[in-house]
C-alpha cells in the first residue's frame, strides 16, 4: 500500500509540478508529500526531483520512472475496472460441472442462448457424473442433483425433484405392480453399477426414515440413459429421476410405483464456492436456468426441444 501511495504521489507531484499542489489535491501537508518522495527516493537509491524554492523538475531517473508509473497506475485501474464491470455485466469465463445426462439434455444446450444474451461471456461444460472438488479443480459452478451438499458452498434450489420407481404398463400388466418396498426383490430392477451406486440399494422414504432396498436384476449398467432406455423398452423397472421420465410420464409410456416411498428431497441445484462478491455471470447464469426449468410444461417436453 505505502509503495504504490508513493507511486501515485510522484506521478501527481510530476503533473502539478509542486508538493503543495499536490497535497492541496489530497487535503494533506506538503511536508507529508515531501516524507513520501524521500522515502521513493531512498528506496529506488536514485533522485528524482530537482527541488528548489521555485520549481520542481524531473531528473533523467525521474522521466524513465515516471512513465514507468504512469503504466503500473494505468493496469492498476484497468484492472479495477475490469473486475468492477465483472460484478455487473456478465463478462469472462464460466466454467460448470453438470452431470453427464442432466448436463446434456437440461444444462449445455441453454449455453448458446446464454450467450447470444451475453456475449462477452465464454461457457466451459464438464459433463461427468464425478462430483468435483469446485476450488481445488477450478470450477466456478456445479449443478447438483439430489446428496449432501457442501456446508462451504452456496447451495440455490432449480428445480424441485424426486427419485422414482417407474416401468412400462405393458411390463406391470406382466408381472403385476409392487405395493411394498419387499415387492422389490420378485422384479426385475435395472440398477446402476457405478462404484458406490445403484447395486448398493434404492434410497426410500418410510415412516420418517431413509430405507435402503436391495435390488437385483438381469441387467444393470453405469449409464444412466441406457437404464432409461431399457425402462422405457419394457425390460425392467427403473429408479429414475422425475426430471428425467417427466415426458414419459405426460405420454403414458411410463407409470410410477410405490410412490408414497419416493424419496422426496431429491433436487437440482446450483452450488458455488462462498465469496463476497458473485460475479455477474455466474449470477446470471444460474437465474437464467432457474427461469427455463420454472416454465409451464418445461419438464414434460422432449430433451431435444429443451433450449
Amino acid at each position: 500500500m505505502d509503495k504504490f501511495r508513493e507511486l501515485s504521489t510522484f506521478v501527481d507531484v510530476a503533473d502539478r509540478g509542486s508538493f503543495a499542489a499536490a497535497a492541496a489535491g489530497e487535503g494533506v501537508t506538503p511536508a507529508i508529500i515531501g516524507r513520501r518522495m524521500d522515502a521513493l527516493e531512498k528506496r529506488l537509491g536514485a533522485r528524482l526531483l530537482h527541488r528548489s524554492t521555485r520549481r520542481l523538475a524531473l531528473t533523467e531517473d525521474g522521466g524513465v520512472f515516471l512513465e514507468h508509473c504512469r503504466r503500473v497506475l494505468a493496469d492498476v485501474e484497468g484492472a479495477e475496472r475490469a473486475v468492477s464491470a465483472a460484478r455487473h455485466t456478465a463478462i469472462g469465463h464460466l466454467v460448470v460441472s453438470a452431470p453427464a445426462g442432466f448436463g446434456r439434455r437440461h444444462v449445455a444446450p441453454h449455453g448458446p442462448a446464454f450467450i447470444k444474451a451475453h456475449p462477452q461471456v465464454r461457457l466451459s461444460f464438464n459433463l461427468s457424473d464425478r462430483v468435483v472438488d469446485l476450488s481445488r479443480e477450478g470450477y466456478d459452478l456445479a449443478i447438483r442433483i439430489g446428496g449432501v451438499l457442501d456446508a462451504n458452498c452456496v447451495a440455490i434450489k432449480l428445480a424441485a425433484n424426486r427419485r422414482v420407481v417407474c416401468g412400462t404398463p405393458a411390463y406391470f400388466k406382466r408381472h403385476g405392480r409392487p405395493k411394498a418396498l419387499d415387492d422389490l426383490a420378485r422384479h426385475n430392477c435395472l440398477a446402476f453399477n457405478a462404484q458406490g451406486g445403484q447395486q448398493h440399494g434404492w434410497l426410500f422414504r418410510k415412516g420418517g426414515r431413509s430405507v435402503n432396498v436391495k435390488v437385483t436384476g438381469s441387467l444393470d449398467c453405469s449409464d444412466g440413459e441406457l437404464l432409461h432406455r431399457w425402462a422405457v423398452e419394457g425390460l425392467g423397472i427403473a429408479w429414475r429421476s422425475t426430471w428425467e421420465i417427466a415426458p414419459e410420464l405426460e405420454r403414458g409410456d411410463l407409470v410410477t410405483v410405490l410412490d408414497d416411498c419416493a424419496l422426496p428431497s431429491y433436487d437440482i441445484h446450483a452450488v458455488y464456492p462462498q465469496q463476497r462478491h458473485v460475479p455477474a455471470r455466474l449470477r446470471l447464469f444460474v437465474d437464467y436456468l432457474k427461469a427455463m426449468y420454472g416454465r409451464a410444461g418445461y419438464w414434460s417436453r422432449a430433451p431435444s426441444t429443451a433450449t
